[in-house]
């Protein structure tokens, strides 16, 4: 049984309280996004922190709201969401009018699979997605069939994983389902490689979003924005160019004829954090994939040469993104963040019924930090 977002981040929450005494020799500041300095934020990639020109933005929007919200509205809304919409596209290289914006992933793919599947369809999908794609597979009424992309999520490769889907495909299968990166994991799917089949791809991209190269990917892409890429926390979005083939199920109040802002979601919403969306995507650093990747093979790399520690995520970084998910011999993965916790290194625990250690390389970290996290992963003994 799958453990939930609530429970985790409960979970969190008290091993953070239980985590102030720990190291004497706290790790350097990283004032830019308002992040705790005594820690070193392994665990900043699940709900970003936000950088300052966000904060500026969301504390901008704020005050005009609270100096008359409806005359801040009136006078700027179509401005607002007409600049988040064109910062969007240039970030991803597409058009804007492909765009609906939402609160969450969870909400996109709600959105989608409700609006794209009913019962008489069939959907593939992935035993390694999320509890958020099954459910709303199994809401909207479809058939759905899922297999396995590798045995052993340390040895996957991309050519197999690609292998598996394509095999799984029948003549009855309208939409394949897949996540590109996943959570529990750190397995990163080239879902790029299925642009050839003739079924509708929808990829839960959430792990993906300002980490890999190419942006975009499938048929249509789901993702929140308050994780890798750093945006307001309760945003997300919605690319596709098949909007003909989706349904709307909640009522939109955009006034344009585009289709992607006719399924963004209508009603008041958190109109700061929307509109300070834009910053994100202007100011979110080019390099970050690079970075990105180059932080999490030396960490895996460091994690390797431990005679206590087995490797969950593939160190091929064709077949892994930021996320890095470990074992640690004789210890469980709720009792080692504790540990880790107590040496100021904050990680986190995968929200699913096979918990493992997971670090991510947002960001937030150096190299300094991953160093520091591989040597406080060398202290723990089960």
């Amino acid at each position: 049984m799958e453990v939930t977002r609530k429970q985790l981040l409960a979970g969190g929450a008290a091993l953070a309280l239980a985590g102030c005494g720990g190291s004497k020799q706290p790790p350097a500041a990283k004032p830019e996004a308002g992040l705790d300095p005594r820690y070193r934020h392994f665990d900043a990639f699940l709900f970003a922190a936000h950088g300052k020109p966000v904060r500026d933005a969301i504390e901008r929007h704020r005050r005009g709201l609270d100096s008359g919200a409806a005359a801040y509205l009136h006078e700027h809304e179509a401005e607002f969401d007409a600049a988040v919409a064109a910062a969007a596209a240039e970030f991803l290289a597409v058009d804007a009018a492909e765009l609906a914006f939402t609160d969450s992933t969870t909400m996109g793919l709600g959105l989608v699979y409700s609006g794209l599947l009913g019962p008489g369809d069939e959907v593939l999908t992935t035993e390694h997605d999320h509890y958020a794609t099954h459910e709303s597979l199994r809401l909207s009424g479809a058939k759905v069939r899922r297999v396995a992309l590798y045995d052993d999520p340390a040895q996957a490769t991309p050519g197999e994983m690609i292998a598996r889907l394509r095999h799984a495909i029948t003549p009855r299968t309208t939409v394949v389902a897949v996540t590109w990166v996943h959570s529990g994991t750190g397995v990163k799917v080239p879902v790029h490689e299925l642009g050839d089949v003739e079924q509708l791809v929808v990829v839960d991209g959430v792990h993906a979003l300002g980490v890999t190269e190419p942006r975009v990917a499938g048929d249509v892409l789901i993702a929140g924005t308050h994780k890798w890429l750093g945006g307001p926390r309760g945003t997300g979005l919605i690319w596709t160019r098949a909007w003909d083939r989706i349904r709307g199920t909640i009522p939109s109040f955009a006034v344009s004829d585009d289709p992607g802002p006719r399924f963004t979601p209508g009603g008041w919403h958190s109109f700061e954090h929307r509109w300070a969306l834009a910053q994100a995507f202007e100011a979110y650093d080019t390099k970050a994939p690079a970075r990105i990747e180059a932080l999490a093979t030396r960490l895996k790399d460091g994690l390797s040469e431990l005679p206590n520690v087995r490797l969950i995520t593939p160190r091929d970084p064709a077949a892994s993104a930021g996320i890095v998910c470990f074992e640690i011999s004789g210890m469980d993965a709720q009792t080692a963040v504790a540990r880790l916790l107590e040496q100021r290194i904050r990680a986190s625990v995968t929200p699913y019924e096979q918990q493992y250690v997971r670090l991510g390389t947002s960001l937030h970290v150096d190299e300094e930090d991953v160093d520091a996290a591989v040597s406080s992963v060398k202290r723990l003994q089960g």
